[in-house]
């Protein structure tokens, strides 16, 4: 089972599916099947201009997370709670790649490839997880 891990690890979320065979009584046998995932490489910034670069394979979560302050260490130290840019990938090795490759870039290098997407440093999760109504309804506590 090369290239997969239990969730018990913590590294790739994995199903357990029973696949039964002709002799499913005396053969009862657990393959485990790697979910489809995407991986994503963002950069979150401070209201100072403080960069924070991570991985996750949930950027929704995540940016999330980065607002709340939940993800200790830097980013939360230094306020890092506006999602400026990000990228997708089907590979985690592709993924981890990348990561490392901006963490080696300078500064300058950085803010030029969030400014060739997001000019204007808007956050792009500023409305995730807020409150929705449809037509005709109010959001309630507002």
């Amino acid at each position: 089972m090369s290239g997969l891990r239990s969730r018990a690890t913590g590294s790739f979320d994995c199903v357990a599916a029973r696949f039964a065979s002709a002799n499913f009584a005396q053969d009862d046998s657990w393959r485990f099947v790697r979910k489809d995932h995407k991986y994503f490489v963002y950069i979150v910034c401070s209201r100072s201009g403080t960069l924070y670069l991570g991985m996750t394979n949930s950027i929704y979560r995540r940016a999330l997370e980065h607002k709340r302050g939940e993800i200790e260490g830097f980013s939360s130290k230094y306020h890092c709670d506006r999602l400026v840019y990000y990228e997708s990938f089907d590979d985690v090795h592709q993924a981890i790649r990348r990561e490392k490759q901006l963490k080696g870039w300078t500064r300058a290098k950085k803010t030029a490839l969030i400014e060739s997407k997001n000019p204007r440093w808007q956050d792009l999760a500023e409305k995730w997880g807020a409150p929705m109504a449809f037509a005709g309804e109010a959001i309630k506590g507002r």
